[in-house]
């Protein structure tokens, strides 16, 4: 099911500049039980989103509106949606007058195994680098090569996530999720001021720990210091927390602190759910 401009058709213009040039964001969003879950949050990025790429934000009223027409009688399912900077003619410089494309459409939930989230999933590095760009950094805009290309390196299905440096070799996530390392009961993540994309499930984990006194922080590391940790996970707003068990050749158990915050992570979505969030 798709709503385009709150049609129910499924094409755009081809002088669309989010195909034309991938000018534009996009928020991936878990349905369960005819309910967006954080939708609220989701929209709250598409529009800082939209602020910092100066695409004028349709309002979240009508893409609550329309998330929630759409996905009403789903029991569960994935939301894509879309925000370009609309149609315009050829060549980089944006039309006058900005008319804000929308795109709204369900996709089946993918059939991951319990076993990724309850005993863990396997990584590799990849050689794919982000590049580093404050500007973009942090948000979730449609020029997503860079994570293609990394995807690309492997298709052995031993092997389900991706973790992807930067140019200056540091670790910053994985090709479709934030990543976090325990180490010494402490919780990293990288710092994404310069790239990467800063996830709803990152802010919430992040969030979490403050409230139940596990120190969170964002720095700045590399594989190495990764690969001594005591515990990793990688998150989105799809899959959750997935344990890492294995990284190359190196085993990581899944950890007590792990474990606590799937289980917050499950408390806090119960009482979005059940607010109607």
């Amino acid at each position: 099911m798709m709503l385009v401009n709150g049609e129910c058709r499924e094409h755009i213009e081809i002088s669309d500049r989010g195909f034309q040039y991938g000018d534009g964001l996009f928020e991936t969003i878990k349905v369960i039980n005819g309910q967006p879950v954080f939708l609220d949050r989701h929209i709250e990025r598409l529009h800082a989103g939209c602020r910092r790429l100066y695409i004028p934000f349709p309002g979240a009223e009508l893409l609550t509106l329309e998330a929630q027409n759409l996905c009403q009688n789903s029991n569960k399912a994935v939301l894509k949606l879309i925000l370009t900077r609309g149609s315009g003619g050829r060549g980089y410089r944006q039309p006058e007058v900005i008319q804000t494309t929308r795109v709204l459409s369900l996709h089946p939930f993918p059939d991951y195994p319990d076993s990724y989230n309850e005993q863990g999933i396997t990584a590799r590095f990849c050689n794919t680098c982000l590049g580093l760009n404050p500007a973009l950094a942090g948000i979730k805009h449609l020029n997503r090569l860079e994570q293609i290309m990394a995807r690309a390196e492997w298709a052995d299905s031993d092997i389900q996530e991706g973790i992807m440096m930067d140019m200056d070799e540091h670790v910053i996530e994985g090709t479709m999720t934030n990543l976090f390392y325990i180490k010494n009961n402490t919780l990293y993540t990288a710092s994404l001021k310069l790239a990467g994309v800063a996830g709803i499930m990152r802010g919430i984990i992040m969030a979490m720990s403050s409230e139940h006194n596990l120190s969170a922080r964002e720095h700045t590391f590399t594989k190495e210091e990764l690969l001594s940790a005591d515990e990793v996970f990688v998150c989105n707003s799809v899959i959750g927390i997935w344990p890492i068990k294995q990284i190359a050749t190196t085993s990581f158990p899944v950890g007590m602190r792990t474990l606590q915050l799937q289980t917050w992570l499950t408390q806090f979505q119960n009482e979005a759910n059940s607010g109607g969030q």
